[in-house]
């Protein structure tokens, strides 16, 4: 318990986000490495788990690493392990990182440009203010993008800044590329794919494109866990994760309803993807793809007003002030889909005979 608590002392918020990933992530796999038998166990379990209790000087070494200490990226014990001892994809000289760390950096330096030139044009504290209330109902849903849009670069920048540090290290490489000539990757470092979240085709690809290393470290230690065996998951898994998340970026009621929210959102975006997959006209599918990539923005600038502003009241308030547009929408697409089921593609017979 001693060696638990001991690394949170003299941290800061973020900090503690970080570790407590880290300490819950590093305690689960050296459970999973006490077990004989690897039946049962899923490919990440099988991946990470640790056969030996880490020293005292490796496991402060992973909690406090300073590259990932203030915002992350979250990585394995495992990858630390073989990157201190010289291990796996480290075994043998690895290329050089100042490219790579230099192309972070200027991501990093733009990221902060444009917030530093956006924020003044849609603060925060407009959601308060009389005027906001004055204005037509698309210029409100508007300013509710633009809200969300401008506070993403801040996050774009530190996490650009983090990836840089953990580059630089040479724990961000992870290998070759198949390509000919191969090159080398720095993936582990990454925590967002820019393009990726802000021309998102679906709800679904957030999480792969935004905190990725977080939601991969959901998906591995929340989500997979909550399935049962044998079973399929469904609404209730993505809940619990979702709650799960929220409970660890903090108590307020701000993140608890955004992560619902997002819960919500991510279900009617599927139900979107299953009409566009099901129809057969390129033209109408193509309808429902923009039509997907338009709900996705317009729910999650929507939703994450209560990640920013993190007062219930206030929450509600920009929320009614569009009539709950983000809220009503998911639930309708899910309902529909309840109504309106596609039928499932058609397999080609050379695929079912295999």
């Amino acid at each position: 318990m001693c060696l638990l608590i001991i690394p949170f002392f003299g941290c800061n918020a973020g900090a503690l986000m970080v570790l407590t990933l880290k300490v819950i992530s590093c305690s689960m796999n050296y459970s999973d490495g006490l077990l004989k038998e690897e039946e049962g166990l899923r490919d990440a379990q099988k991946k990470y788990r640790l056969a030996k209790l880490p020293s005292l000087v490796e496991y402060f070494g992973y909690c406090l690493c300073c590259g990932s200490h203030f915002a992350g990226p979250v990585y394995e014990m495992k990858d630390y392990l073989e990157w201190t001892e010289r291990k796996g994809i480290w075994a043998s000289s690895t290329p050089s990182p100042l490219l790579p760390t230099l192309r972070a950096l200027v991501q990093a330096g733009i990221c902060m440009g444009l917030y530093l030139y956006l924020s003044p044009m849609f603060p925060l504290s407009r959601f308060s203010e009389p005027l906001y209330y004055e204005w037509g109902f698309w210029h409100r849903l508007f300013f509710q993008y633009m809200s969300g849009f401008t506070a993403r670069w801040k996050y774009y920048f530190i996490w650009s800044i983090s990836e840089a540090a953990i580059i630089i290290s040479g724990l961000g490489f992870t290998g070759w590329s198949d390509s000919s000539p191969p090159k080398a990757k720095w993936d582990r470092a990454i925590n967002v794919d820019i393009l990726g979240v802000e021309l998102a085709g679906s709800a679904a690809q957030l999480p792969l494109k935004w905190n990725i290393q977080v939601s991969t470290w959901l998906r591995y230690y929340v989500y997979e866990r909550l399935i049962q065996k044998g079973k399929k998951p469904g609404f209730l898994q993505l809940l619990g994760t979702q709650t799960v998340s929220a409970i660890w970026h903090g108590l307020y009621p701000g993140y608890m309803i955004f992560f619902v929210q997002s819960a919500l959102m991510i279900n009617g975006s599927k139900v979107i993807y299953r009409w566009q997959q099901a129809v057969s006209n390129s033209g109408f599918r193509t309808i429902l793809s923009l039509l997907n990539c338009a709900y996705t923005m317009m729910v999650l600038n929507y939703s994450c007003i209560g990640f920013q502003v993190l007062s219930f009241q206030e929450t509600l308030a920009s929320y009614k002030s569009v009539y709950y547009v983000g809220t009503i929408v998911p639930i309708l697409c899910v309902l529909l889909g309840y109504v309106i089921k596609p039928a499932r593609p058609v397999k080609p017979k050379a695929h079912k005979a295999e």
